[in-house]
């Protein structure tokens, strides 16, 4: 019950680290365009990530029994991965990188069940989970949104030549205010629901060892015989998930808006559309997608279409590596983390 608790503990910490961590996904171009002051707007995305977390289970469902054998799970397993996810979404926090909180999660999990079955590999979902809903979508999401993004900027550029930069810089103030609501929306669809997978599989997992056979009947809520996300962990999940965000991500916020490329209404609109589509269309096929890689990707394709060599390519190089690096590197925390534990 104690490691039960921890866990839980551990996953809301993460779950509030997503929410200041990738506050900037839904509200750096919005604040750099300065359509909304920074407070106004973080308390915006707090909303409607809160109403986003609330929508939906099958990213959740992806998370919890869809990467890895659950057979092979324990609380230890579970509580190593979070804490990988955790320290991984600090460190670069800490540096102003927008890596990506998804990928930190699912690699702590990969690496923690890898320790505890022992280095077989097979107890990883490849064809069935890990290839079709994270590899592939970590690689065609942020060429997705660079296109997309592009595309809707030049479709745009099309649409407004005729019109005056006053007119223009008007509408899209306006219109850019609801394009970051839809973006905050839907990132809380897809990240809000990975923590709620891991409590749910916390849950599954000790039901099915027998951790809470002899709690008291008040406590029978915590009893999940099948793993169905309960709607207190959903509360739960969704309520921190928006704290987290009203918390704020200064660093990562100055990266995104300010540093890969100058906008303004017109392109914030059409980077966080596009990443919104992008979001929403994979939480509807239980894609734990990186929201982080989706809506920079989209920035970059804007500002690119606006004026290539207005790009900093050395701020999106750090950001690359960071992208790279997030999988092996809280794979290997979480592995670590297991063969700790295994070993107390």
């Amino acid at each position: 019950m104690l490691t039960f608790i921890s866990v839980v503990i551990a996953a809301i910490i993460f779950e509030f680290s997503n929410g200041f961590h990738d506050a900037a996904n839904a509200i750096a171009t919005v604040v750099s365009t300065r359509v909304l002051t920074p407070r106004r707007a973080i308390a915006m995305a707090a909303f409607f990530n809160l109403t986003g977390a609330l929508f939906g289970a099958a990213v959740a469902s992806t998370i919890g029994k869809g990467l890895v054998d659950t057979n092979i799970v324990t609380m230890a397993t579970v509580l190593s991965a979070v804490i990988a996810a955790f320290a991984w979404n600090i460190i670069t926090w800490w540096f102003g990188l927008p890596s990506s909180s998804s990928h930190a999660l699912i690699g702590g999990l990969c690496g923690a069940a890898l320790a505890a079955a022992r280095g077989d590999w097979s107890v990883i979902k490849w064809n069935a989970g890990v290839w079709p809903k994270v590899v592939v979508p970590m690689i065609t999401s942020p060429f997705a949104g660079f296109i997309c993004g592009g595309l809707i900027m030049f479709l745009l550029f099309v649409a407004l030549h005729r019109f005056t930069p006053h007119f223009v810089h008007s509408l899209f103030g306006k219109l850019q205010i609801f394009s970051a609501a839809w973006m905050a929306h839907s990132h809380g669809t897809n990240d809000a629901q990975k923590t709620m997978g891991i409590i749910t599989l916390a849950l599954f997992t000790g039901t099915k060892a027998g951790s809470f056979d002899h709690l008291p009947a008040w406590l029978d809520f915590l009893r999940t015989p099948e793993f169905i996300l309960p709607k207190w962990v959903i509360g739960l999940c969704a309520l921190t998930m928006a704290i987290g965000t009203a918390a704020g991500g200064w660093r990562i916020i100055r990266t995104l808006g300010h540093r890969m490329v100058k906008l303004q209404p017109v392109h914030g609109f059409a980077a966080e559309t596009t990443a919104a589509l992008i979001i929403q269309g994979a939480s509807y096929y239980g894609i734990p997608l990186s929201t982080t890689h989706v809506i920079t990707s989209s920035i970059m394709g804007v500002g690119a279409v606006k004026r290539l060599g207005g790009m900093k390519w050395t701020v999106v190089e750090r950001i690359i590596w960071a992208w790279l690096f997030t999988l092996p590197a809280s794979g290997l925390i979480g592995y670590a983390l297991e063969r700790v534990a295994a070993a107390l």
